[in-house]
């Protein structure tokens, strides 16, 4: 199975990537950064330039140190990420 054991990191395949351990695509830290990213595009940007480049790096920087956490927190964090954006969807929608 894919995810079997939710106190060890995910990992799909046998790729050997480096730094990754045990071997393997991290499918899960991947869809939480890709869901910080689309998180992050919803969100009203803010009006300071550093902030607004601090935000830009930090899916990056997220994915990577999530690389070799536990799955349950990668699939919590994945989780939150994903009704964050239902929640700000439901409120963009509602303001136009």
């Amino acid at each position: 199975g894919w995810i079997t054991d939710l106190s060890q990191p995910d990992r799909l395949g046998s790729l050997a990537i480096p730094f990754v351990s045990p071997p393997g695509i991290p499918v899960l830290t991947l869809l939480m950064g890709a869901s910080m990213v689309v998180q992050q595009r919803m969100t009203p940007a803010a009006g300071d330039p550093m902030q607004q480049r601090m935000m830009m790096f930090l899916p990056v920087v997220f994915t990577v140190m999530f690389v070799n956490f536990p799955s349950g927190l990668v699939l919590y964090w994945f989780a939150n990420n994903v009704m964050s954006i239902a929640q700000q969807a439901m409120t963009n929608r509602s303001k136009s």
